[in-house]
């Protein structure tokens, strides 16, 4: 019996040896490394190499960078995110970054996408002890429905969250925890003047409506966080941003994190 093999089985087989070869240079030079140099070197372009396969299109950020030592803001972060990934600790440690800024600046603050209340968190620990409130609004049912601008990516009912646990990790805070579907739970609260608004809501629709609620009331100083500005996933999020503030007179900073700072004049 003849045993057939599928068409053009061995250029593929070749090829996965041509792909391998580097990938088995860049171990080797790794496991010999001498140096720390030669050794850190050696395992960001095996790295490298290995995303440009697995994630086409995705850029890495550079090594070294000393936030991701940050010992206290790392073992905060887990804490706050038991889940064990990373994933979004470079944009928290950026929101922590920003708020030093606003010493002085009069003002509450307020979160458009609580989820767990990670950000919340950060943000009133950092203003532990001053006289300034803080307004958290979430539906905790997930994402609304999305509409065309938003693409295909997200559904309904995506990140819906424990309402209980940001309420605890809020609590000591004595946070005003707002439920209900934006725009809707802004009308629930009086909300004056604010320093700060991180707005985390994927979505076109519940962005431009916290732009909405939240621009008039930042005060000349404070920021506007946009969490989703800068990610493929949320077009929606981006086009919102860019809609509202095309005739207003600050910029929209896109920083490499994917989020967006905005400085109110």
């Amino acid at each position: 019996m003849v045993t057939r093999r599928r068409p053009g089985w061995r250029p593929r087989w070749r090829s996965y040896v041509r792909e391998a070869r580097p990938l088995i240079y860049l171990l080797r030079r790794r496991l010999t490394a001498k140096s720390e140099r030669d050794h850190i070197e050696s395992s960001f372009a095996l790295v490298e190499r290995l995303t440009a396969r697995l994630l086409p299109g995705y850029v890495l950020g550079d090594y070294g960078k000393l936030w991701s030592r940050d010992a206290p803001f790392l073992e905060e972060y887990r804490r706050l995110d038991p889940s064990g990934s990373l994933r979004a600790a470079e944009r928290r440690f950026l929101l922590r970054q920003l708020l030093p800024l606003l010493t002085g600046v009069p003002g509450d603050t307020a979160e458009a996408g609580v989820y767990l209340g990670a950000s919340s968190w950060l943000v009133c620990d950092y203003f532990r002890g001053s006289e300034k409130a803080h307004y958290a609004f979430d539906s905790f049912a997930g994402l609304s429905a999305p509409g065309p601008a938003d693409g295909a990516y997200w559904e309904q009912g995506d990140l819906a969250s424990a309402e209980e646990i940001a309420r605890a990790r809020l609590e000591p805070f004595d946070a005003v925890i707002c439920r209900g579907w934006i725009p809707d739970s802004f009308e629930n609260v009086d909300v004056g003047q604010l320093c700060f608004a991180h707005i985390d809501v994927d979505l076109y629709e519940p962005t431009l409506e916290s732009l909405k609620f939240f621009y008039p009331r930042v005060v000349s100083g404070g920021i506007i966080l946009c969490d989703d500005y800068g990610f493929t996933t949320c077009p929606g999020a981006r086009r919102a941003v860019d809609e509202y503030m095309v005739d207003r007179p600050e910029p929209v900073v896109h920083v490499p994190t994917g989020q967006a700072v905005i400085i109110k004049r």
